[in-house]
């Protein structure tokens, strides 16, 4: 018989999400309405800001926040080369230049603070952390940088929801939830996040002169919107700003405030699957396993390993592929792609040895401990290593 595939990721969804739709349709309203104002207030409370607005994906959020901090032509936005492209993507939207940034290392992939420092110049506008599979960056050592240069921090906090800075010196900003340390905070709820939506995001911040610029630009500039005027609380708008439509929809609201409600088990049981991989990988020879002494409060959104070589890494995906196990990369080096070649790069040699060498295994709230023993036998197989289940030879 074939393997039983293991996916990279699948969805926990129930009769609630079911129960959260057909409200919606029964409420026969669909554009952003009132399940999307409630889903705000709820993601404003479990994050603790004033300011939350909920937008039709992590790259409108991070295009919101380039637009509300007026960062345009002429601009630099020194941001992490290991990362989804939305984030180089919308710094060149906004006719900005991106500044690629290396990695701490391959046990750390988080963006290294002092190679921001050296990166930084006049034209330097803000930074761009990226909270890689849901560890928080050093956010001590980089808010108390751009605090000092005059920078702006945007918290790439897709991988995040939900996840704790915790440092060990406990300067500012211990215990402070990720994506709201920052400027401005930018979320992904796409089908393989932790709040899982299939489309969505989230911008937050602390600061009321950006949530206005946020308001206005996320849905084209207007003064009033559909549902205060189909309540008789309005009838007629301005546009006071050249916006986008990035307005998020009563569906998927509701779906997300679902999801909210189990976000912090599921990522408890994200952790403890973690806690699995890392016992069983830890004795593999030559291997690493970045964030295995991590301190602080991890989201777990990814499980992943980086290889002794590249030819191991490519041999082990191949078996594992053979096996049913759904593997992937995050991320190729963003300024290794085409698109990204005319902006100068520094050398990015953490950067590049990583994403020649990481492999994402599979990682989901619903995974039981056994597919994690299986993949961690196959990957073990694949490579002649021995699991702390014993030695697994060739065959």
């Amino acid at each position: 018989m074939p393997p039983t595939p293991i996916p990279l990721s699948d969805l926990d969804y129930g009769p609630e999400e079911e129960a959260a739709i057909l409200r919606v349709l029964r409420s026969r309203w669909l554009s952003m309405g009132p399940e999307v104002q409630a889903f705000e207030a709820e993601m404003a409370r479990f994050l603790g800001v004033e300011h939350a607005f909920a937008v039709s994906s992590g790259t409108a959020a991070l295009h919101l926040a380039c637009l509300a901090l007026g960062i345009g032509p002429g601009d630099e936005v020194i941001q992490p080369a290991i990362n989804f492209v939305a984030a180089a993507n919308t710094t060149v939207a906004v006719g900005a230049t991106p500044v690629f940034a290396d990695i701490l290392g391959l046990d750390e992939p988080t963006i290294d603070p002092e190679a921001i420092e050296r990166l930084l110049t006049p034209r330097t506008r803000a930074v761009v952390v990226m909270h890689y599979g849901g560890y928080p960056a050093r956010l001590a050592d980089i808010t108390e940088l751009c605090s000092r240069r005059g920078v702006a921090l945007i918290e790439d906090a897709c991988h995040a929801i939900g996840a704790l800075y915790l440092d060990e010196r406990q300067r500012p900003p211990h215990g402070a939830q990720s994506g709201t340390v920052g400027d401005i905070g930018c979320f992904s709820f796409f089908s393989n996040k932790n709040i899982a939506m299939g489309e969505g995001g989230l911008v937050v911040t602390r600061r009321p002169d950006l949530a206005e610029r946020l308001r206005l630009l996320r849905s084209h500039g207007m003064t009033t919107l559909t549902w205060d005027r189909h309540r008789g609380h309005a009838s007629t708008y301005d546009v006071v700003a050249h916006g986008y439509n990035y307005r998020l929809d009563e569906l998927h609201a509701a779906l997300g405030r679902c999801q909210l409600r189990k976000l912090p088990g599921n990522n408890v049981r994200r952790a403890a699957l973690v806690a699995v991989y890392r016992q069983a990988l830890s004795a593999f020879d030559g291997w690493i396993v970045p964030f295995a002494t991590f301190a602080g409060e991890s989201a777990c959104h990814l499980s992943v390993v980086v290889a002794p070589d590249t030819p191991t890494r490519d041999d082990a995906v191949k078996h594992l592929k053979g096996a049913g196990v759904q593997t992937s990369l995050h991320y190729p080096c963003v300024a290794g792609f085409d698109a990204f070649r005319r902006f100068a790069a520094p050398s990015l040699d953490r950067s590049e040895a990583f994403t020649s060498r990481v492999i994402t295994l599979p990682l989901f709230p619903t995974m039981t401990v056994d597919q994690v023993h299986e993949i961690c036998r196959e990957l073990a197989l694949a490579t002649g290593q021995e699991t702390t289940s014993g030695s697994v030879g060739r065959g």
